[in-house]
């Protein structure tokens, strides 16, 4: 009872004790007479007329042998603290009478049998007109401890666990559980009745949780690429070695800031590959072709590559035929899996073979179930047809009649190492027949622009060729740079072949256009920020030698030397903050 509330008063005066207000009232009217000489309380209308209805709650009847033992009248405030733990539906139940009064209680549940019967016991003692005698104070609750209730709990979880072993009803369930000493007789029935009352919910077991978490295989996407494997870790490479079929060695003196590329000692897999190539039933001899050229480095090039493993998995496609009790769509997609780990094995992919691995399985798992094998098949082969005419040959032809407009006569084009779309590029102007030069970049161990000049220099055009190390020399003659790239990703970053940075940072630095041609099938969604995270080792004892001048090869058999560790980079990234176009077949656009 709020005491700042006014309190109700009687025809002597005093403070009525019968009723109590429940709820938000309304004061204006005056409340009428209490009616007398009757044992059913008024309705909330006829005492305080005009106001909200207040919930009418008449105090518990206490036996006139008990009213010696209870405080004062004037006393408002209960002789003891309620406990804590008590709830709306406790005090609702303590409060309620039985006597019929019309009060509406229908948010309350009905009171537990024992609080029934000890208040149908009580006499009738209440007289007409006259004040009801003062509550009893009514004997607390036992006020248990944090610890205590944790003991409870831990008390039921045993023995709903020990009762569900051994076969238990949900009644002896419940005699179990409340058989602690520390609660009392009222608090086990309360207890009780509320478990019966609520639902039981059983927990799902571990195992079936695991297994309804963890989506099928079939269901698995195959045609997203597994993720790169972190080589420092040694349990996953012996893994690695057992299913392997070429014999890779660790390499002994390994650089700790690339520790999570792979590093083989390089010399030993060609040979002891090309001695099994007789022994291979699983592999396609087209696909085990290209892997020893991928290797020896015969094939090398973002687009070569990417055309000879797509003509490779033609002639292995062509060559197919379904197993019986298997379908051609899950069957040839795990023979073209196996095919693309081995080809990993000869070299690792570039992001555009990624791209185009990723075109052909979803090629594979979008035909139809109604064609024959036959039909299927001759239907792969001419989307690997029209990805190659379309994505490559096509894209380049276009890539070209746009950055043509940007050569002019008399200019002097710079490009570095050899790249296909730029070269087609330099031979289109030179029929058109427009002036220029092209100054040709290089730098070792590939030495990939010597390979440019000789084709440029044999179709008549006017070229220089000069080392990385001399670019600066020669920077604040060129006019127009053009690269080609390996890839472009989402924050506008070229992944390109080792010294394309270092170029376009000094182009940059001279004020010189840099013009990157890339095919549309190169593009990907990853950012990459440095060259550290993913790229590729090359063969260390190759920066190691000087071709043909065996008096200069003074770091020969350095890599067995623990003192010295010897990196030789495939690819770096260059921020676009260097690049001032980029030209693709859909069309050129400044950065």
């Amino acid at each position: 009872m709020d005491l700042r509330r006014p309190t109700t008063r009687s025809s002597s005066g005093g403070v009525e004790p019968r009723y109590r207000q429940v709820g938000f009232v309304t004061t204006t009217a005056e409340p009428a007479a209490a009616a007398a000489s009757s044992s059913s309380s008024p309705r909330g209308s006829d005492v305080y007329p005009g106001s909200l209805s207040p919930v009418m709650i008449p105090p518990p009847r206490i036996p006139d042998h008990l009213t010696a033992l209870s405080p004062a009248p004037d006393s408002l405030l209960p002789s003891s603290p309620p406990p804590p733990s008590s709830s709306r539906l406790d005090a609702a139940e303590s409060d309620l009478d039985d006597d019929g009064d019309d009060v509406d209680v229908s948010w309350a549940r009905p009171p537990p049998p024992a609080l029934v019967e000890s208040k149908e016991g009580l006499p009738d003692t209440q007289n007409e007109g006259a004040p009801a005698p003062a509550p009893a104070p009514v004997q607390q609750k036992q006020k248990l401890s944090k610890a205590e209730r944790r003991a409870i709990q831990e008390a039921q979880r045993a023995a709903k666990a020990s009762a569900k072993e051994a076969g238990l009803s949900r009644k002896s369930i419940a005699t179990v559980s409340t058989s602690n000493a520390a609660m009392s007789k009222q608090l086990k029935t309360v207890k009780t009745r509320l478990k019966e009352d609520l639902p039981q919910v059983t927990p799902p077991v571990a195992s079936e949780k695991k297994t309804s978490e963890r989506p099928p295989d079939r269901d698995r996407k195959k045609d997203v690429p597994p993720p790169r494997m972190q080589f420092e870790n040694v349990h996953r490479v012996e893994k690695t070695k057992k299913r392997s079929l070429v014999n890779q060695a660790e390499a002994q003196n390994r650089v700790e800031l690339f520790r999570h590329l792979p590093q083989y000692v390089h010399g030993t897999q060609l040979p002891d590959l090309e001695s099994k190539i007789f022994h291979l039933d699983l592999m396609h001899p087209s696909v085990y072709k290209v892997g020893l050229q991928y290797m020896s480095g015969v094939i090398s090039g973002g687009n070569a590559r990417c055309v000879a493993m797509l003509l490779a998995f033609r002639e292995a496609i062509k060559d197919y035929s379904t197993p019986s009790a298997k379908t051609l769509n899950r069957d040839l997609t795990a023979k073209i899996s196996s095919y693309v780990s081995f080809l990993i094995e000869c070299r690792p992919l570039s992001i555009s073979m990624g791209n185009a691995i990723r075109f052909l399985k979803n090629r594979i798992a979008k035909l139809p179930l109604t064609l024959s094998e036959s039909e299927a098949k001759a239907s792969l082969q001419s989307d690997i047809d029209q990805f190659i005419n379309e994505k490559i040959i096509v894209a380049d032809r276009v890539i070209v009649s746009h950055a043509i407009t940007k050569v002019r006569d008399d200019d002097v084009l710079l490009t570095y190492a050899s790249s296909s779309v730029v070269e087609m590029i330099f031979d289109h102007a030179n029929e058109l027949g427009k002036k220029f030069r092209v100054v040709v970049v290089d730098s070792r161990p590939n030495n990939e622009g010597q390979a440019l000049l000789r084709r440029l220099v044999a179709k008549g055009i006017s070229c220089t060729y000069m080392h990385i190390n001399a670019i600066s020399y020669i920077m604040h003659e060129v006019t127009r740079v053009f690269l080609g790239a390996s890839s472009i990703l989402s924050n506008g970053a070229v992944y390109s072949r080792v010294g394309t940075a270092a170029v376009a940072m000094v182009a940059h630095a001279f004020g010189v256009p840099v013009l990157v041609c890339c095919e549309a099938y190169k593009l990907h969604e990853r950012v990459q920020l440095d060259s550290i995270c993913s790229n590729e080792l090359g063969d260390p004892d190759v920066i190691s030698r000087v071709p043909e001048r065996e008096d200069l090869c003074h770091l020969k058999n350095c890599t067995y030397n623990e003192n010295i560790q010897l990196l030789n980079l495939k690819y770096d990234t260059m921020p676009s903050d260097y690049v001032s176009m980029i030209i693709t077949e859909y069309g050129m656009a400044h950065l």
